[in-house]
C-alpha cells in the first residue's frame, strides 16, 4: 500500500513558548531520541517515519526556514500554511498530495513513536477505513486514513483536527507497547521522554 504522509508543523506552540521564551521552537528544540542521539524534535519526527513511507508533505508556516530545511533534507514535500489550524492543515496537504491509496497524518511534536508502531498503524488499514495506535486504552498517534476518506479529510477546517471522521468510519485499534504514541512535546519538560509519567 503507497502511503502518504502528512507531518503537521504550522501549530505556534504557544504553551511551550510561554515556558522556553518567545524565540524559542519547540519543533527545533533539542531532543535526544529513542536512539540516544540528540536532534531538534521535528527531526526525530521525520527519523522515525519507515523507508516505505515514500510521500512525505510537511506541513508549516513560511517563516520556519529551518523547519523546511529538515523536510527538504529528508525527502519531503513542503506546504507553506499560514494557518495553525489542525483541520485546515490535514485539508490543505490531502488536497495538494494529489492521488494516494491512503494518508498517514503524523504530529510535528511527537519525536519518540517507534517506527514499528506506525508500520503496525499502517499494515492496519488494508481492512480500510481508518487505523489508530492504541496504547493504555488510549488512542494515540500517528492515525491512518484509506483513500476513501479524501473528501472528508479535505472538508475539515479550523482545529479540531480529523476526529469528527472517527464516529462515521470503521476504526481499527491497533494495540501497541508503545508510550511515543501519545507523548507530545507541549512543555519544554516534555522534551525529556519518561514513559513511566504517562
Amino acid at each position: 500500500m503507497t502511503i502518504t504522509a502528512i507531518v503537521l508543523a504550522a501549530g505556534q506552540g504557544r504553551r511551550f513558548r510561554a515556558e522556553a521564551g518567545a524565540d524559542q521552537d519547540k519543533l527545533l528544540a533539542d531532543c535526544v531520541g529513542l536512539d540516544g542521539v540528540t536532534r531538534p524534535v521535528i527531526e526525530q519526527v521525520l527519523l522515525a517515519l519507515p523507508p516505505r513511507v515514500v510521500k512525505r508533505w510537511v506541513v508549516t508556516s513560511p517563516e520556519r526556514l529551518e523547519v523546511i530545511r529538515l523536510a527538504q533534507a529528508y525527502g519531503c514535500e513542503v506546504l507553506l500554511l499560514d494557518s495553525a489550524g489542525m483541520g485546515d492543515s490535514i485539508a490543505a496537504a490531502v488536497a495538494a498530495s494529489g492521488t494516494a491509496e491512503g494518508w498517514l497524518v503524523v504530529l510535528g511534536d511527537m519525536p519518540f513513536v517507534q517506527s514499528s508502531s506506525i508500520e503496525r498503524v499502517i499494515a492496519a488499514l488494508e481492512e480500510g477505513g481508518i487505523s489508530v495506535p492504541v496504547q493504555d486504552a488510549q488512542y494515540g498517534h500517528p492515525v491512518a486514513f484509506d483513500r476513501a476518506l479524501g473528501p472528508g479529510l479535505m472538508a475539515l477546517t479550523g482545529d479540531r483536527g480529523a476526529r469528527p471522521l472517527f464516529a462515521q468510519e470503521t476504526v481499527s485499534e491497533v494495540s501497541v507497547d508503545d508510550p511515543g504514541v501519545l507523548w507530545d512535546v507541549d512543555l519544554p519538560q516534555s522534551l525529556n521522554f519518561s514513559p513511566i509519567q504517562l
